[in-house]
């Protein structure tokens, strides 16, 4: 797919040919689907997150392997399968980003979830110098020691994103959840730690109980109608607060009226993955048809015109974002129930 004028996006300095950037998902593991998401239109991809604990595991299983065949013949280590041992570690995401990044014409993007500042930083080089575009630090972490408080906590993002940005030269944004006290605070101290762009929201996928089994058992739920509000509230607060910092929106990306409403709030582009995953990576050429024949049908002839346009700075009731418009919806339901669905 060629680039449809007018929906030219900006995102991390990079010129981007579309406002729809396909998140990390299954449906960016492979080659395959990653050039079938640049037919259909995507300006950007982010490939799945390299989770260092994860890493870390399949080097020690690797060790393992070899320290087993170490009694038997020095020609053993030549039986191990070269499929078994380039996938274990860091190799199969950094043969990924080297993949992709010589064969896709548009910007590619590495996720990287770690846990030790050391970690952070090797593998956030390795994957630039394998060729990402970009490294988005996905901050996923569950909070469960109550000895810690929650200045600890953010300081110990904070000084991870520093370090980062210190090791890399690429742009960095931050995948971040909404489960900060002074959200507003903590992002606005992000950018001002290094960071160039923002990604909200992290989904913390919540595992269930087997009443069966009796196990605890992971349950991958895609997003769905209505969890693009949270986002969309917080991009059109933080918008007039960080004017140069890059925004995009995740969750809830089904259509194209989902993705103006994301410039609409202030975004630089919105990414999906559910939908994606639901409909295939063709999905996202009929996603942004449905976003260029909104902006003909209302006479924008850019994407760009359209940014912000219902941001807290510019929306002709700026406080409609915030605590007042909790009683109205709540209120809407007596004169409308549509209005809550």
């Amino acid at each position: 797919m060629s680039t449809v004028h007018g929906l030219e996006a900006d995102y991390l300095g990079m010129r981007l040919r579309s406002p729809l950037v396909a998140s990390p998902s299954p449906a960016t593991r492979t080659m395959d689907s990653l050039l079938r998401l640049e037919d259909a239109g995507v300006g950007a991809v982010v490939l799945p997150s390299l989770f260092e604990e994860e890493v870390e595991a399949e080097e020690m299983l690797l060790v393992e392997r070899l320290e087993a065949g170490a009694g038997s013949s020095s020609e053993a280590v030549d039986y191990f399968p070269d499929v078994v041992l380039g996938n274990l570690g860091i190799d199969r995401h950094l043969r990924l980003v080297e993949q992709a990044s010589s064969r896709l014409t548009i910007p590619v993007i590495a996720s990287l979830n770690g846990y030790s500042a050391g970690g952070w930083v090797r593998y956030a080089a390795e994957l630039v110098e394998a060729g990402a575009q970009a490294i988005e630090l996905n901050m996923y972490d569950v909070a469960t020691d109550p000895a810690k408080a929650a200045s600890e906590i953010e300081g110990e993002y904070l000084a991870l994103v520093a370090a980062v940005r210190r090791a890399v030269s690429v742009p960095v944004s931050v995948k971040l959840s909404p489960y900060f006290s002074a959200f507003a605070n903590f992002a606005s101290r992000v950018v001002e730690t290094g960071a160039d762009g923002l990604v909200l929201f992290n989904r913390f996928y919540q595992p269930d109980l087997d009443i069966e089994t009796m196990q605890v058992v992971p349950r991958l739920d895609l997003s769905h109608a209505g969890e693009e509000r949270l986002p969309l509230r917080w991009i059109a607060l933080l918008r007039p607060h960080l004017p140069g910092t890059s925004l995009a929106l995740t969750s809830g990306v089904r259509d194209g009226h989902t993705v103006v409403k994301a410039l609409m709030a202030g975004a630089d582009v919105a990414m999906a993955a559910s939908e994606v995953l639901r409909r295939g990576p063709e999905r996202a050429a009929q996603i942004l048809a449905e976003c260029s024949a909104w902006l003909v049908e209302h006479e924008y002839e850019s994407v760009r015109q359209l940014r912000g346009a219902l941001s807290a700075g510019n929306a002709e009731d700026p406080h409609a974002f915030e605590r007042s418009q909790y009683y109205r919806v709540l209120d809407s339901w007596r004169t409308d129930p549509r209005a809550i669905g």
